[in-house]
C-alpha cells in the first residue's frame, strides 16, 4: 500500500487547520508537520503548539519531522502535544540509538531522515529501532524545491539493506514529490510519499491534487 502524507509546510498558514482537514478529506493517510529551528536548517516554522492545535482537528496520523538541533530535548513536548510519529535527522542526533529508544518509551513511532549527502548505511545500527526512514530528495529547509534525481539510487540501496536484514522499516520520500517523481520513487522502493506543493497550490483543489498523485502510482 502506498501512503500519502500532506506536508503542511506548503499550506496556507492562515488556514492551517482547514487545510489539514481538506487533506484528510481527500484521503491522505497522514499530515506531516515540518519543525524547523533556523539552526539545523535556515528556515523557522512550527513548534509543539501547532501539533497540539491540529490534534483535535484530524484523525489521521500526525507525523512530526524535527529539523532541529538537540531534538532529544523536545521529544516529550511533542508526545504530549499529540504527535504519532517523530522523525529525527541522523545528522542532528549524535546519540540516535538513545533518542529512538526514548521515542518508543513515549509510545510514538520512530522515524529517521537522511539528508541528500548522507549514505543509507549510516542507519544500519539503528534499523531495529526505526519504523520509517525518510529519504530527503531535496536539501531540507524550504518547500517547493526541485527533486534530486541522484537520490533514487539511495532509495534502492536502502531497500536492499532493509531486505537483507529482513527489517519491516518503511521508506518515505520527502522533497519534490509530484505526479512525475512519485512513480520513480515507488519503483525504487518507497511506500510513503510526503508531498507539499503538489498538494497545496493554486492550480487545483487539494482533493484533485491528492487524487492525481495517488493515480500516478496505482
Amino acid at each position: 500500500m502506498i501512503v500519502i502524507e500532506a506536508s503542511i509546510l506548503s499550506a496556507d498558514f492562515a488556514r492551517l487547520g482547514e487545510q489539514a482537514r481538506e487533506a484528510e478529506a481527500a484521503g491522505v493517510e497522514a499530515i506531516q508537520v515540518d519543525v524547523m529551528d533556523g539552526r539545523f536548517v535556515p528556515n523557522i516554522t512550527f513548534g509543539a503548539g501547532v501539533v497540539r492545535a491540529l490534534r483535535p482537528l484530524v484523525k489521521v496520523t500526525l507525523d512530526v519531522h524535527l529539523m532541529i538541533v538537540e531534538p532529544e530535548r523536545h521529544l516529550e513536548a511533542f508526545a504530549k502535544a499529540g504527535a504519532d510519529r517523530l522523525i529525527l535527522h541522523q545528522e542532528a542526533c549524535p546519540h540516535l540509538h538513545r533518542a529512538l529508544q526514548s521515542i518508543r518509551e513515549l509510545k510514538m513511532e520512530t522515524g529517521v531522515a537522511l539528508n541528500p549527502s548522507t549514505p543509507p548505511d549510516a542507519l544500519e545500527e539503528v534499523l531495529d529501532l526505526t519504523d520509517l526512514v525518510q529519504v530527503m530528495t531535496v536539501n531540507p529547509g524550504w518547500g517547493g524545491q526541485a527533486f534530486i534525481h541522484s537520490q533514487l539510487e539511495k532509495i534502492r540501496d536502502l531497500k536492499r539493506i532493509l531486505d537483507k536484514g529482513e527489517h519491516s522499516t518503511r521508506i518515505a520520500v520527502d522533497g519534490g514529490i509530484d505526479t512525475n517523481t512519485a512513480p520513480l520513487v515507488v519503483d525504487a522502493g518507497a511506500t510513503v510519499l510526503v508531498a507539499g506543493s503538489s498538494i497545496y497550490n493554486d492550480k487545483a483543489s487539494v482533493a484533485d491534487n491528492v487524487a492525481a498523485l495517488r493515480s500516478s502510482v496505482v
